[in-house]
């Protein structure tokens, strides 16, 4: 039996080492999984209702790329725009806080900062400038270097092909993974398998969408106020909220700031409160409870600590990663601890207490 343990942990090493080995081309494939994923099951779906397999992957392949489709073409033009002002603004924004903020800051309190963002306000601006150079540099770059220009699109027309042939076989893999399962693991692999789905599809859905929702409403109330860079500081709060609290933070500060600098009226940093007020409301009292509930399991100072340990381990990777990796992870850790509450280790003490003694004849017959 120690024997098939050492075996197992060699095999997990070696595919360990090899993915590790081919990371740089892993990208697509990765991208290829989570989209096949998404779209299996309403691919079983349409095949309950009589479609092939075929026509049922078809169909949601095509779904999918028009979505993506859509938003390339309708969302990050008006982001990119966005982006650019932004970065035109940025400046002035430094000057302001420097000339308006910074004064009452120094009435209210007695500290003086205006030198130590002089010099903080330099330093920005002056690796603003040398961002955008580099970034211009690498494009040129990347331009010049056939190879790599070829080997990026390459990467990046495999994902509708692997996509396609993932979700027309996804189901057959599923199947030929559980019967490769040694016979004896299979009940506990299954299960744990089954509650690691119903998390990961709790998480990639619900959590996209709640994510989606919450940018959506964000970006319509801070546009309709009439806050510049309204779109794009409003998805981004939708996006930074996979980690609690931290889009609503990072929504109503940035928001805040532009507001203020905008239109030097209180009643409009209000209008802001309430949007975001909004979206939490609509966040804890529909979007939560419909879409999540409590599959996910995760305590707020676990997402906090996954994501920023995935960030720490595996850069940006890490970061996409580590919310639904810690998700599968307490799902073993909740079976694991159901088994040491069930084991002799936990309550060894009691069950020789609970065992029956000895009566007096069966020692006198022994």
């Amino acid at each position: 039996m120690r024997r098939q343990w050492w075996i197992v942990a060699a095999v997990v090493a070696v595919a360990l080492w090899f993915f590790v080995s081919i990371e740089p081309v892993l990208a697509p494939f990765f991208v290829s999984m989570v989209l096949a994923y998404l779209g299996d099951p309403l691919a079983d779906r349409l095949e309950d209702r009589g479609l092939s397999r075929r026509l049922a992957v078809t169909v949601v392949f095509v779904l999918l790329s028009l979505a993506i489709i859509l938003t390339l073409v309708l969302v990050v033009p008006v982001l990119g725009r966005q982006a650019g002002q932004l970065v035109e603004a940025f400046p002035a924004i430094l000057n302001w806080i420097q000339t308006a903020v910074l004064p009452e800051v120094q009435s209210l309190t007695g500290l003086d900062l205006s030198t130590d963002f002089d010099e903080l306000r330099k330093a920005v601006v002056e690796n603003w400038k040398e961002t955008s150079t580099i970034a211009a540099t690498l494009l040129a770059q990347v331009s010049r270097s056939g190879l790599a220009l070829v080997g990026w699109l390459a990467n990046l027309a495999l994902i509708p092909v692997v996509t396609f042939y993932l979700l027309l076989d996804w189901d057959v893999l599923v199947g030929k993974i559980r019967q490769s399962l040694p016979r004896q693991w299979e009940p506990a692999a299954v299960r744990l398998a089954s509650e690691c789905d119903e998390v990961l599809s709790s998480f990639l859905r619900g959590q996209l969408i709640v994510m989606l929702c919450l940018g959506i409403i964000y970006a319509i109330g801070l546009t309709l106020l009439g806050v510049r860079f309204g779109l794009l500081i409003g998805l981004l709060s939708g996006l930074a909220s996979i980690v609690p609290y931290l889009g609503v933070i990072v929504g109503i500060t940035v928001a805040g700031l532009v507001t203020f600098f905008q239109f030097h009226d209180w009643l409009m940093l209000l209008g802001v409160a309430l949007v975001f007020g909004f979206g939490q409301l609509a966040e804890s009292v529909v979007l939560q409870p419909k879409l999540l509930g409590d599959k996910i399991g995760l305590h707020p100072v676990a997402v906090i600590f996954a994501v920023l340990a995935g960030g720490q381990l595996f850069g940006f990777t890490g970061v996409l990663l580590a919310l639904p990796v810690a998700a599968m992870v307490m799902v073993v850790l909740r079976y694991l601890h159901e088994n040491y509450k069930n084991s002799t280790l936990y309550d060894a003490g009691q069950k020789v207490a609970d065992r029956p003694s000895e009566s007096p004849s069966d020692e006198e017959n022994t």
